[in-house]
């Protein structure tokens, strides 16, 4: 995974997690990946592993089960859709509209391409 300096890593790898939940490569209730195996697959920080995993839990899309890892919570599916329709909305869609303006291209031209 190629990280992106304009935003903090546990955040890009949250949205790895989004992903992984809206292609259902992940499904509810479904062990996924230890913070270890993350950091390593990912080559990052355990540390920033686990606090990709904390923001997670917090925005109640993962869950762990002590001593045993951590899962897709139910209902996962549908709050990082949730999630990640907020973060398109708030803050690549207003930059996406922008270049849009920029390069004279109207939403009609879209559907062409």
């Amino acid at each position: 995974m190629e990280f992106k300096e304009t935003k903090s890593i546990y955040h890009q790898i949250a949205d790895m997690f989004y992903e992984n939940i809206l292609l259902k490569k992940w499904t509810e209730n479904e062990r996924i990946p230890s913070v270890r195996e993350i950091a390593v697959m990912l080559e990052v920080n355990p540390n920033t592993a686990l606090r990709a995993f904390a923001f997670l839990e917090e925005k109640q899309v993962i869950f762990n089960k002590r001593g045993i890892g951590y899962f897709v919570c139910d209902g996962g599916y549908e709050r990082a859709l949730e999630l990640r329709k907020e973060i398109f909305t708030k803050h690549e869609l207003p930059e996406f509209k922008k270049t849009l303006k920029l390069l004279n291209i109207e939403i009609e031209d879209l559907k062409n391409l």
